[in-house]
């Protein structure tokens, strides 16, 4: 049965379960990936993706708009992960693929919606992957001042709009990240296992010490800007829940997916807000919120006027350093991964599917991914990036939501490894609360938002239609 008008053409023809499984099972022909990624590894890449893209600089952005409430803009984002969380969860334990929300979309909701999604989902990884690195340089050069005594000029390492030319440590970080990728999923996640214990280390003796120097009436007023200023916070803080669909994009790596997703999604969700909730409340008890406005490697700096000497700061910058690493590597990761499934599908060229035949990654795929991200990260203005990386994640998510429901009532008999607990309530709320945090973002975000869609259509309508294997098949539910 057609999906849309004009049989196999239709721009809402959707892709069958049954497809997915037989492509990605061990007889699967044409560039499969290996299974190397166990539930430890898999939680620690969501954990990884997540922790360091947000607490290490998202304060300085978020606090200034929210005050000491901003404790309740990281509770309001991560309720609506939650929420999401078990909605990713049970998709994932029904289509344990590769693709993350566009496969998802692929077979619930169409099509030219699975494009639209899939777009959002690169401005999420991509922009997201640049809007960390930009962090990562920060605190180099805060590393670079307390062990060596000098800084990196501001030509080299701020953008346009910035006070400078690129930014260079940016740039090289995505290098690292990419080369790193190349040799195999096997590496990087062992590198990203260890990365990712370094960094909760870390965060735990930060915790410890800005306890220390807690003051209650830091908190006082506690919410200056109101609930709007909640919510906009809520916004900008959104884009550090990513890690959670990163998770889903190893579908095809992960040793028995079914189990494996959707319990390494739960876990790094449950993880991740804890670890933001109680380094905030560290943070702002530590420090008045006016001061988090402008401040460059927040972290670091609260431990340095707490401690009043270098090796507190310098420990955590060196965490920054190596947990934004990890964060980069999971994010370019997770692109590359639904760049391979489109490639797969005939969305894009087929040099996105192709993998090397030696260390079975898709290296082509992974340099031109790099690319794309060095030039965002030199030359594009971090809050820019943090705004736009928010939008396409919500989006995605609302259409993960969204797609629980209609695959129950498409096909509830399919096999399911999770069910979301409370349907239909839970997916409805997830929707809305994305869909709230939405309406929060600033009119400029929507107007970028707008334009990529746009570029999208235009890939979309000019290629991807017209080479997608369902329109040389024919075959649609």
């Amino acid at each position: 049965m057609s999906a849309g008008s004009g049989g196999g053409r239709g721009l809402f023809r959707r892709k069958p379960v049954e497809a997915f499984v037989s492509e990605t099972g061990p007889d699967a022909e044409g560039g499969e990936l290996e299974r190397s990624i166990g539930l430890f590894q898999l939680t620690l890449f969501g954990v990884g993706a997540t922790i360091g893209t947000g607490i290490f600089i998202v304060l300085t952005e978020a606090v200034p708009e929210a005050g000491p409430a901003v404790l309740l803009s990281f509770v309001l984002a991560g309720i609506t992960a939650a929420l999401t969380a078990v909605c990713y969860a049970e998709l994932a334990s029904t289509i344990p693929v590769s693709g993350s929300s566009y496969s998802y979309t692929y077979a619930t909701l169409g099509e030219i919606t699975a494009f639209g999604v899939a777009a959002c989902l690169l401005l999420e990884y991509g922009v997201s992957s640049a809007a960390v690195s930009v962090g990562w340089a920060q605190y180099l050069n805060e590393l670079f001042s307390d062990l060596l005594g000098f800084r990196l000029p501001d030509t080299i390492i701020s953008a346009p709009g910035e006070g400078g030319i690129f930014n260079l440590p940016a740039i090289v970080l995505v290098a690292l990240c990419s080369l790193l990728l190349m040799r195999g999923t096997r590496e990087s996640a062992l590198a990203n296992t260890i990365m990712v214990l370094i960094k909760i280390g870390v965060l735990i003796l930060f915790i410890i010490i800005a306890f220390t120097a807690f003051d209650g009436d830091n908190f006082t007023p506690f919410a200056p800007f109101g609930v709007a200023g909640v919510t906009m916070a809520a916004s900008s803080i959104f884009f550090t829940f990513i890690g959670l669909d990163a998770v889903s994009t190893a579908g095809e790596e992960v040793h028995n997916p079914r189990r494996t997703l959707p319990l390494a999604i739960l876990l790094a969700t449950a993880i991740v807000t804890t670890v933001y909730i109680l380094v905030a409340i560290a943070a702002i008890g530590a420090q008045r919120y006016q001061d988090f406005e402008g401040q460059a490697a927040g972290l670091a700096v609260i431990l340095r006027n707490i401690t009043g000497s270098t090796w507190a700061p310098v420990l955590l910058s060196a965490g920054a350093v190596i947990s934004i690493f990890s964060v980069t590597l999971v994010t370019l990761y997770g692109q590359t991964r639904i760049l391979f499934a489109m490639g797969r599908d005939g969305m894009l060229p087929e040099v996105f599917h192709r993998v090397n035949p030696t260390t079975l990654a898709p290296v082509r795929n992974t340099i031109i991914v790099g690319v794309f991200v060095g030039i965002l990260a030199g030359f594009v203005p971090l809050g820019i990036l943090i705004d736009l990386t928010s939008m396409g994640t919500l989006v995605a998510f609302t259409v993960v939501s969204i797609g629980v429901i209609i695959l129950r009532r498409t096909q509830p008999d399919l096999p399911r490894g999770f069910r979301v607990p409370f349907y239909p309530v839970t997916p409805v709320l997830s929707a809305a609360s994305a869909l709230y945090i939405i309406s929060q973002l600033p009119d400029s975000t929507f107007a970028l938002f707008a334009v990529w869609l746009g570029v999208a259509a235009v890939i979309y309508f000019s290629y991807s239609r017209g080479h997608s294997r369902l329109a040389d098949t024919g075959r649609v539910e």
